[in-house]
Order: structure tokens, then sequence, then C-alpha cells
């Protein structure tokens, strides 16, 4: 084959995976403007596009921007979190199974939330409105999120820079880790309050409903970050696929990408976690799918995972206002129901991941 055709596959590849990008864009939209529509009231698109106008006379006008609008915005960008710190760790991690809820991350920062909320007082129970706590210092929570997803995160690191430690070892040990959060979760609430274990439990649920322009904010400024820091490395997750030798061979600091690159991911889902609950699956399935149709090239794949994941729960989440309508689910529960048979079913076609 000559090098003429070499480089028109190569174009055609490219161009193959750029029309797929635009689609997922596309789809994001229509499911975004979707997500203003339906719901236990449904808003017809002119009145959404009158409301979106900051037509305040339209009557929809506060259920579109103080609700809907918010909502739709929370579920994207965390979902394009989940996504692009579950492509990450399974790069770095060299583990197809790796995600932040498979290997105990999610855990570790509900844990760290759960401890500000009823050890630090960082949550206000409370008996009415749609809430069961409402946070008076969420940055604090995150903060607690942060450091208790980081202790996750150095377990794994050591034990994967350990010889001889097979990436079913280290799915076992985030199984480890999940239990003893969660027993540690458990250990709190024993000594909390009613109302307050009433409250952390149904924090503890993933439900985008929790997510202000507040939070919005917060977590678009802790994705954002991380995700330019990503999109610089695309090269570089691209030789460690290669093995370490390989990509050190290429000028690659694996040490300082490995680190940085699972420090950086833990922000993302400590900080979506503190502010909306344990949300899983999203990470572990959305790479997957996308690997099927554009392969492993992180050039692609860091963004798509972004948009696709956004996708992902922006669609579970308009299962959960519909499905039962009006009775609202928290979107963690559709993501599980939903994730789990999907993600056997890949398993169980044998397919490289």
């Amino acid at each position: 084959m000559s090098c003429v055709d070499l480089n028109q596959q190569y174009r055609g590849a490219i161009l193959k995976k750029t029309v797929f990008g635009i689609v997922i864009f596309s789809a994001l939209l229509v499911i975004l403007v979707m997500s203003l529509a339906v719901g236990s009231l449904t808003i017809p698109i002119r009145e959404i596009i009158s409301a979106l106008l900051v037509n305040k006379e339209s009557p929809f006008y506060y259920v579109i921007w103080d609700l809907r609008l918010s909502r739709a915005f929370g579920a994207v960008i965390a979902g394009a979190g989940l996504g692009v710190a579950g492509a990450i760790m399974q790069n770095v991690l060299r583990n197809p199974l790796a995600s932040p809820f498979t290997i105990g991350v999610s855990q570790g920062a509900a844990f760290g939330a759960a401890f500000a909320i009823i050890v630090l007082g960082a949550g206000q129970t409370h008996m009415t409105g749609n809430e069961m706590v409402t946070l008076k210092t969420p940055y604090l929570v995150a903060s607690c999120a942060f450091i208790g997803s980081l202790l996750t995160v150095a377990f794994i690191l050591v034990l994967s820079s350990l010889r001889n430690i097979t990436a079913e070892s280290i799915i076992l040990a985030g199984v480890a880790l999940s239990a003893f959060f969660g027993a540690a979760t458990m250990f709190l609430q024993y000594f909390a309050s009613d109302m307050q274990v009433a409250a952390t439990v149904f924090w503890t649920f993933g439900d985008i409903g929790k997510a202000g322009w507040r939070e919005n904010a917060g977590m678009f400024v802790t994705f954002l970050l991380p995700f330019a820091y990503f999109l610089k490395k695309r090269w570089d997750f691209n030789a460690l696929q290669w093995g370490d030798e390989v990509a050190q061979s290429l000028g690659v600091r694996v040490r300082r990408l490995r680190i940085m690159s699972l420090i950086l991911s833990a922000l993302i889902v400590s900080v979506a976690t503190s502010f909306l609950g344990i949300i899983g699956f999203i990470g572990l399935v959305s790479p997957h799918i996308l690997r099927f149709v554009i392969g492993s090239d992180y050039r692609f794949l860091v963004p798509y995972s972004a948009l696709f994941g956004g996708l992902l729960l922006l669609l579970s989440d308009i299962v959960a206002r519909t499905v039962m309508a009006p009775v609202v689910l928290p979107v963690g529960i559709i993501t599980s129901f939903a994730g789990a048979p999907l993600f056997l079913y890949l398993l169980l076609r044998g397919r490289r991941m």
C-alpha cells in the first residue's frame, strides 16, 4: 500500500471521527431542549424559546430559568466530568474496568462529604421543601469530598506501582475501598441524629435536582482546568497505551502524568459528588461505547467522553423525571439500573475495550 493510500485512509478516518463528534454535539443540543420541555409539566417549544429570550412575561419563565435550565446544565457538566474522569482513569491505570465508581473514588468523596455534613455541621437539615439537606458551606463539603477521594487515589496509586499487580486486583481493591468508605459513612450515621441520617442518605442518592447556578459554576470551573490539562496531554495518553517503557522513550514523564491525571480526575469527581451525590456508571460506560465507534485515540476520546457523558446523564435525568411523573426519581438510580446491564452486555460481547 502506497503512502498516498495510507494518507487518504488516515484523512478518511479523521473525517469520520469529526463527523461523529458533530453528531454527538447536535444530539446533546436536541436532548437539552427536550429536557426543558418534558416533565410533570410539558412546556411547548415556542414558550421555551420565549423564556430563553428573557421574556419575563412568559408564564414558564421561572420554571425554565430557575428549575429546568440549571438542572439541565448541571447534568451536562457533571456527566462531562464523570465521562472524562472515567476515560482518563482507564488509561493511566491500564484497566478497562476503572472508573470513579468502580475503584471507590466516588465512595471516598461521599464519605468526605458526609463527614462535613454530620461532623463539621456543613449541612442544615429540615423537614420541609424538596431537599432533606441544604449545604450551608458547600465548598467545605467539596473540600472534604476531595480529601476523601484523594485517600482512594493515593491507595490506588501505591497499589498500581507494585509489581505483579494485575488489572483485576485494582478493581478488587476498589471494591474493598468502596466497602470501607461505606462502613465509615455508616459509622458516622450511627452517632448522628435521625434527621442527619435521613438527610445524609437522601443526599448520597445522585440527584441532579440539587444543581443550582452556584453549584453549576463550581462544577464547571473544577471541570474546565483538568479538561484543558487532559487535552494538552492527549498525545501522552496515546503513548501510554503502548506501555510505560515506550511512553518514557517518547519523552513522556509517566509517573508525573499518572499522578496528576488521577488527582485532577479525583477533583472533578469529588466536586460533582459533593454537590449531587453518587452517580454511578457514567464514567464506566461512556468511554467504552465511544471506543467501539472511534477507537482509543485520546485526541478524540477526551472531548467526546465529555460530550457523550453529558448526553447520557441528561438522558438519564429525563427518564428520572418522566418515568413516574410527577414523582422525580434520583438520577443515580436510573444510571445504575441502565449502566449495570449495559456494561455486562459489553463484557459478554467479548470485544477489546
